[in-house]
């Protein structure tokens, strides 16, 4: 069966997303660390200890082909998208094979820009049209991924 993983620490729309993979009858599985304890009704919750990356490594060692990811870390995008995975934000912007190295590019200028004593600016705040757009793409991408694991399978 399709899979939805959230990388849930700091998700904005993990119950928007449950809302909707339970229309598509997708299981869902939320990851957090032990400083956020995450839980909802019709989602399994994997709690991992505390530490750089935990949440990720065991996220991309459960992840298989077909199943969604939502996250906002470019690193661990590109890790299930090697799976076959499909990867979503929380605002939408689906990441892929054609998007992933600008994305990772991106987050390395960043950092390295600041590690240098320069300032990024943080996040926009969230808006009701990012919920919309969400809502958009991963119905879309839902669609998709169902009908991608169907004809595997024939």
């Amino acid at each position: 069966m399709l899979q939805l993983l959230i990388d849930a620490d700091a998700c904005p729309v993990i119950d928007l997303a449950l809302s909707i993979s339970s229309q598509y009858e997708i299981n869902t599985i939320l990851f957090c660390d032990t400083s956020h304890r995450i839980e909802r009704e019709n989602a399994i919750t994997i709690m991992v200890p505390k530490g750089p990356d935990s949440v990720d490594f065991k996220l991309v060692n459960t992840v298989s082909k077909f199943d969604i990811v939502i996250t906002q870390d470019y690193g661990l995008a590109a890790m299930c998208l090697a799976k076959g995975a499909y990867v979503i934000d929380q605002n939408g912007r689906e990441m892929t094979s054609g998007n992933i190295d600008q994305l990772l590019t991106f987050r390395y200028e960043s950092a390295k820009f600041r590690r240098a004593g320069g300032r990024t600016k943080g996040p926009k705040k969230r808006t009701e049209e990012n919920n919309i757009l969400f809502e958009k793409n991963f119905r879309t991408l839902c669609e998709r991924a169902i009908i991608a694991k169907k004809e595997a399978k024939s």
